[in-house]
């Protein structure tokens, strides 16, 4: 049986939200944002562990080793999230060997849905190409000129927005981050990487609600959601 481990880069700054500690530490709902990232992927069955790529000198990372009775590693990771993301599976491949299943997800996503995961790793496993948590756009798409006028009207019906985790096999992904690192190619996210190489991965629709803080107001967002759920489980 194909082992199944999850990949949180964490080694970005925030920069963009502000404040004084890196986003993924800022708390909601009882607890900082990465703990719930983390939480959500171990306390699914089917995940053995996972590897957290930190930045160098994080003074914030409170050295978890384990998490919801899981092994929990680090290293450190690079200057940008594919970088980190290699960082994290050169970590792992001695950890837990080639033949993994990665599931690579934002450390500032906390609200996964544990049925989005179930059918992101039954699609991963299927197809040799790999898979990605994603939904379709529903908004009316708009591009402007030069002068920030509306300029047409773009069709959706074939437009998705990534999501997180985005699954693939170690080795595989690996191979892909490697190519487009030597190429120069700044990649985005994993799904951009493996294209690259040809392939095409699976989308996965997911929830709607799993939500990346990037601002104060997904801040906000996300505290009410967790905060409602924690209350919908004790009841």
């Amino acid at each position: 049986m194909t082992a199944i481990w999850a990949v949180v880069p964490a080694a970005g700054s925030g920069s963009r939200f502000g404040g004084d500690i890196p986003k993924q530490y800022l708390e909601v709902a009882g607890q900082s944002l990465i703990a719930h990232a983390l939480d959500a992927l171990l306390s699914h069955p089917r995940v053995a562990g996972a590897m957290v790529a930190l930045g160098a000198g994080d003074t914030h990372w409170p050295g978890w080793t384990a998490r919801r009775g899981k092994p929990v590693h680090s290293c450190i990771g690079g200057a940008d999230r594919a970088a980190s993301v290699l960082a994290a599976l050169q970590a792992l491949a001695p950890v837990a060997g080639e033949d993994v299943l990665v599931l690579v997800h934002d450390a500032a996503r906390p609200n996964l849905d544990t049925r989005d995961l179930d059918r992101l790793i039954d699609a991963a496993l299927q197809d040799g190409h790999g898979a990605l948590l994603a939904a379709p756009v529903r908004d009316t798409l708009k591009r402007i000129d030069d002068d920030g006028r509306s300029a047409g009207t773009e069709p959706r019906e074939r437009l998705w927005r990534a999501l997180t985790p985005q699954a693939a096999r170690l080795d595989v992904l690996r191979e892909a981050l490697e190519s487009a690192r030597d190429a120069g190619t700044l990649v985005t996210d994993e799904a951009m990487a493996l294209e690259r190489m040809g392939r095409r991965p699976r989308m996965v629709e997911g929830r709607d609600d799993n939500i990346k803080v990037t601002t104060p107001a997904d801040r906000a967002l996300v505290d009410h959601l967790l905060s409602s759920r924690a209350n919908r489980e004790r009841a």
